[in-house]
């Protein structure tokens, strides 16, 4: 079972030929509407993956909260923890341009409130608590917590990596994945290498796997014993908006049916990179069968 304690929006995308500079107007020809948020991205494609999942999360008592969730229901994720809680669904505000790079802007809305008291009793010993950045880090400080003395993995994505606190929980969790940028930053917080190997190495040799995803040029990781590399395959890329959630659902999920970190990061490289060549953070959240085909032709460079 993967348990997600994260955010749930609601994504508003305009496609646009280029995205603008401070102070410019980019104009597109329509505004669509995606379920989203890191949280319910990751657990959706955890779900889709394969996994067992439940969303640990609050919507709002607006419009938005319905089709914020209707993904997640559809998909089979137990919602049975999730919270209503009076005020408005977050959303995010999405630019893609014509070569599939994104800019977004974020409104917390009731993630921002979210507790982590409500994984009393939702975690036991062998399952994964999955997060992110994207809400209030004193209380995914408190999950960690709770997920330890349940004797729960804890994988954390450091997105977005706006916070030196972000750091401080990277350094607890078992699993820590951040893209190129944000590794940087953590490894600047806790004094370790900037350059993604070293830093992972650096980290794994704290007693947890690193790994960082770097774009067009794959992944690596370290366990603390091996660095591991796996480039990605090429596709037509035509939104990169989701990939990385796509990434973390997929490694999450092979890692908690015991997958060895090898096969975990080829699965979510091909997720990753399946989640580019469709629109939308969920929407393109590739099956498990499709993620199983295309990691089979992936190579793991070990050493």
């Amino acid at each position: 079972m993967i348990v997600v304690f994260g955010s749930i929006n609601l994504d508003l995308v305009v496609m646009v030929k280029r995205l603008p500079l401070p102070g410019e107007t980019s104009a597109g020809p329509d505004c669509q509407t995606f379920a989203g948020g890191k949280g319910a991205n990751q657990a959706l494609a955890a779900r889709r993956a394969g996994a067992a999942v439940r969303m640990v999360g609050a919507v709002g008592t607006d419009a938005f909260a319905t089709p914020a969730l209707a993904n997640l229901a559809a998909a089979g994720v137990d919602l049975s923890a999730l919270r209503r809680l009076e005020g408005s669904t977050g959303i995010a505000m999405i630019g893609v341009e014509a070569a599939g790079e994104n800019l977004i802007i974020v409104g917390s809305g009731v993630n921002a409130r979210v507790s982590a008291n409500w994984l009393s009793g939702q975690l036991a010993a062998g399952e994964t608590l999955l997060m992110q950045a994207e809400i209030p880090l004193a209380e995914a400080a408190r999950a960690i917590d709770l997920a330890e003395a349940a004797g729960a993995r804890v994988i954390f994505n450091t997105a977005p990596a706006t916070d030196p606190a972000v750091a401080r929980l990277a350094a607890r969790a078992d699993v820590v994945i951040s893209n190129e940028s944000e590794a940087a930053d953590v490894a600047a917080a806790l004094g370790l290498p900037q350059v993604a190997a070293a830093y992972a190495a650096a980290m794994a040799a704290t007693g947890r796997i690193a790994v960082v995803t770097l774009g067009s040029d794959g992944v690596l990781a370290h366990d603390g014993t091996t660095l591991y590399r796996v480039a990605p395959p090429q596709v037509a890329v035509v939104d990169t908006t989701g990939a990385g959630d796509a990434f973390c659902g997929a490694l999450a999920t092979a890692l908690d049916r015991g997958a060895d970190l090898g096969q975990a990061l080829a699965e979510g490289v091909a997720a990753g990179s399946l989640a580019c060549t469709a629109t939308g953070a969920q929407s393109s959240a590739p099956d498990a069968a499709d993620i199983a085909r295309l990691a089979a032709t992936l190579s793991v460079r070990r050493g």
